[in-house]
């Protein structure tokens, strides 16, 4: 158990340090919603997107991103941090992460896919 959790534990902090280098890159974000609070969000579907373990509490944290996304701005942003993490983060499930939105009854105008055009998002 312990070896899974530390599995976990440190695809989380990948996914974090993604985060630091996209804002770095960035120079930070005018958006309401920046890829902090997204990871934050979805942290509970971790180990479900990496075929670690339930999907336990991970539609309220869609849900709850969903619901705060009320931009255009806020959504392209959202959906630039999903790009960024389904494609830089190892052992992630594309098919699992793409299939997060219908699994928690939540409709999103684009596809969680590292190949997404996030500019085209409304």
């Amino acid at each position: 158990m312990s070896f899974k959790m530390s599995g976990i534990t440190m695809k989380l902090k990948c996914m974090v340090l993604v985060v630091l280098v996209m804002v770095a890159f960035t120079g930070g974000s005018e958006a309401a919603i920046g890829c902090g609070t997204v990871v934050s969000y979805l942290q509970p579907c971790l180990p479900y997107v990496t075929d670690k373990g339930p999907l336990g509490g991970c539609c309220g944290g869609v849900k709850g991103l969903y619901s705060s996304a009320k931009t255009t701005e806020d959504r392209q942003s959202v959906c630039n941090c999903l790009k960024t993490l389904v494609g830089s983060s190892v052992g992630i499930n594309l098919g699992k992460a793409a299939g997060l939105p219908a699994l928690c009854g939540v409709s999103i105008p684009y596809k969680i896919s590292p190949s997404t055009d996030c500019s085209k998002v409304t």
